[in-house]
């Protein structure tokens, strides 16, 4: 192999290496998230408010952040604490308490224009049969859904929007599209990548001629 064809080679791979080694651009989604507790500690629930019936001594945790998937999901800053929610609420028959925390988030997640609450706690006094959902509507009224039921606003926070993507250059998508379509990562490469590499071809195609040029 001649020595241009071997600088072409090494050129080449240079930057298709800078190509592979390039993050994808990663684009998360403005929602809150649904969390439960596990032995003190938050979990990422795997069933939406409405759809999980919590007992008696159970804590609920909601947070507003933006993320890209359950993986990547921002967990409610306050302690996952039953007695220091609801232990001055009395016990009642046929009704449950359910501890909900409720975390609106940062600034920096806030939609434009927008101020987060700041974070509080209640003790949710409710019917046997209850869900997440009827907990909460319980203690932070006004929520607002959307169609599919997903969960847009808290206390009528945010005003407007639910589950828009922030950032990236995908097609807008809910939190509620499959994990799949999220963590494919099949982005095309990049403006520059492509221009590297169609430089690194017409330097290398040069540095060819010349040295056959030279060999005539």
């Amino acid at each position: 192999m001649s020595r241009a064809a071997r600088l072409l080679l090494v050129l080449l791979a240079a930057v298709l290496g800078l190509a592979v080694a390039a993050p994808a651009q990663a684009a998360g989604y403005r929602y809150w998230s649904f969390w439960e507790n596990d032995g003190g500690s938050w979990t990422y629930a795997t069933m939406g408010p409405s759809q999980s019936r919590p007992s008696d001594g159970d804590v609920e945790g909601f947070r507003f952040a933006v993320s890209a998937d359950s993986k990547d999901a921002t967990k409610p800053r306050a302690a996952a604490d039953f007695d220091a929610v609801c232990g001055d609420t009395a016990a009642r028959d046929g009704k449950k308490r359910v501890a909900v925390v409720i975390d609106f988030g940062t600034a920096a997640d806030a939609p434009d224009g927008e101020t987060p609450p700041k974070a509080r706690t209640a003790c949710a006094r409710v019917g046997g049969d209850a869900t997440a959902a009827d907990a909460l509507a319980a203690v932070a009224e006004p929520l607002r859904y959307d169609s599919s039921a997903l969960l847009c606003a808290v206390s009528g926070y945010p005003r407007t929007g639910c589950g828009e993507q922030v950032g990236g250059q995908e097609r807008q998508q809910s939190p509620g599209a499959t994990e799949s379509s999220k963590k494919s990562g099949g982005s095309l490469p990049s403006v520059g990548v492509l221009a590297g590499v169609a430089a690194v071809v017409v330097l290398g195609g040069a540095a060819i001629w010349q040295a056959k040029r030279r060999r005539g």
